[in-house]
């Protein structure tokens, strides 16, 4: 069963670009603040969740997708070891979504010391109810997974077959569907982990 989640266009580029952040920090250390402001997108547009994106949701333009991403950077700024926590990426976006009066939108974790079953079935669960993960991943032993070692990105999809189970990655403009149980097994410590949304619309405001 294959499952993907819709994700918005900037021009061609599938998504937002941190190569397109107008300072050296940002573009080297800006992908936990890009994954929130993806994050904040996707919820403006199917949830309707407006206040969380500053600019019209339905035509995205690329210099005000920057100008946000650095409004996002006062919550998830670059550190010297990065955002190399969860906690630090909920305690920033939780921030963000309350001093813009939204409260609808909980967030959680589940970290990489979860089973690999455990971790595939939350992706399910997550994916199902139409809510997008961001996911860290800190080491990895296996060089083929070096684009997402010390990096933020967004998973916002699924194939589950007999051949595997596999999650579409987002990061840079782009995405590629990777071997989750590879992934996931990282064979290093710390392992990172991922961010677990959940949408009460029910919420008084």
């Amino acid at each position: 069963m294959k499952r993907e989640l819709n994700h918005h266009y900037i021009g061609e580029s599938y998504g937002g670009n941190q190569d397109w952040f107008r300072t050296f920090w940002m573009r080297i250390g800006g992908c936990g603040a890009e994954t929130a402001c993806e994050s904040s997108l996707y919820f403006a547009r199917e949830f309707g969740f407006t206040k969380l994106y500053p600019f019209d949701a339905d035509d995205i333009k690329r210099e005000e997708y920057v100008d946000f991403a650095h409004m996002m950077e006062d919550y998830l700024w670059p550190r010297f070891t990065g955002i190399n926590k969860l906690s630090i990426y909920i305690n920033g976006y939780v921030k963000y979504l309350r001093d813009n009066g939204e409260y609808r939108v909980d967030v959680d974790e589940l970290s990489g010391d979860h089973t690999y079953e455990e971790a595939a079935e939350k992706v399910k669960e997550q994916i199902d109810a139409g809510l997008p993960i961001p996911f860290l991943t800190l080491r990895h032993k296996d060089a083929k997974y070096s684009d997402y070692v010390w990096h933020w990105y967004l998973v916002n999809g699924y194939d589950d077959t007999e051949d595997g189970f596999k999650v579409k990655a987002v990061t840079y403009s782009g995405y590629k569907w990777l071997d989750f149980e590879g992934l996931w097994n990282t064979g290093c410590k710390p392992t990172g982990g991922m961010i677990i949304y959940t949408v009460n619309e029910d919420e008084v405001l």
